[in-house]
């Protein structure tokens, strides 16, 4: 009768293994160490400062449910400001994604420009779109609608490009060989490929949407962040904290309703 092999952390990972985890684990924590120091920021210092953390959390409670009737309005229009940006978004998009698909796109020149100009666009975050918007157009809804736009076209077209680059061509091709133009060939076989991919990422966008708005609303750009902003510069805490709960309320709502929806269609 044979006896059971017994598992040791020597019989699990050979020698070459053990060496690279403890050589990879040496390096990590000197860079951790290193920029701890460098940046005078340790990990202790969140136990130390415990006491006034709690202290500060206190203020926020209980909540001013009073305030209620001032946050509604401006949830809403943090809401409109979503669906309006996500809207114009999803249609500047589209042709901006079979532009930046190779597959689609033949012109090596004019592919490489509008992958250039997008690889542009997503590095800009939309906190710094919403500052200059809001220098060049004034405090309001207009200037996170149009950064909320500039931030949306980014991701949409990144991950629509990337599906269309995946497609199966053969359909194209036949279409092209009967005959059909460029127009008859993305709306036939191009369109019903990654239409469900398409609104699928739509209803994401949307839901980045409401909360880049809520962060938005913080340097001027519309919305409830801009009274979210007022209430934290009045120290006006339990305010803050109703503010917080309703927005975390309705963001959980369209989470769950669009990821149900995406579910339908994926």
């Amino acid at each position: 009768m044979h006896k059971s092999a017994s598992f040791t952390p020597e019989g699990l990972y050979p020698r070459k293994t053990k060496l690279t985890i403890t050589i990879s684990i040496v390096i990590v924590s000197t860079f951790y160490l290193l920029s701890s120091i460098m940046t005078e920021s340790f990990l202790l210092d969140l136990f130390i400062k415990m006491p006034n953390v709690f202290g500060l959390i206190g203020e926020f409670f209980p909540p001013e449910w009073s305030y209620l009737e001032e946050i509604w309005p401006k949830l809403f229009e943090t809401i409109h400001i979503a669906i309006i940006a996500t809207t114009v978004a999803v249609i500047i998009s589209i042709p901006f994604s079979l532009l930046t698909a190779n597959n689609v796109t033949t012109n090596h020149w004019l592919y490489q420009a509008m992958r250039f100009l997008l690889n542009i666009i997503r590095t800009v975050p939309d906190i710094i779109l919403a500052v200059v918007f809001v220098g060049l157009f004034g405090i309001g809804a207009f200037s996170g609608i149009i950064a909320l736009i500039v931030f949306a076209v980014g991701i949409l077209v990144k991950l629509m490009s990337e599906v269309i680059e995946s497609i199966d061509m053969n359909p194209s091709e036949a279409i092209r060989a009967s005959g059909g133009n460029g127009l008859q060939t993305i709306y036939f076989a191009i369109v019903p490929q990654v239409l469900p991919q398409f609104i699928s990422f739509s209803l994401y966008v949307f839901e980045l949407n409401i909360r880049a708005s809520l962060v938005l609303g913080l340097v001027g750009a519309g919305g409830i962040g801009q009274l979210l902003n007022k209430e934290i510069n009045f120290f006006n805490y339990p305010a803050v904290s109703t503010i917080v709960i309703i927005v975390f309320a309705v963001v959980v709502i369209i989470d769950y309703i669009s990821g149900k929806l995406r579910e339908g269609l994926v």
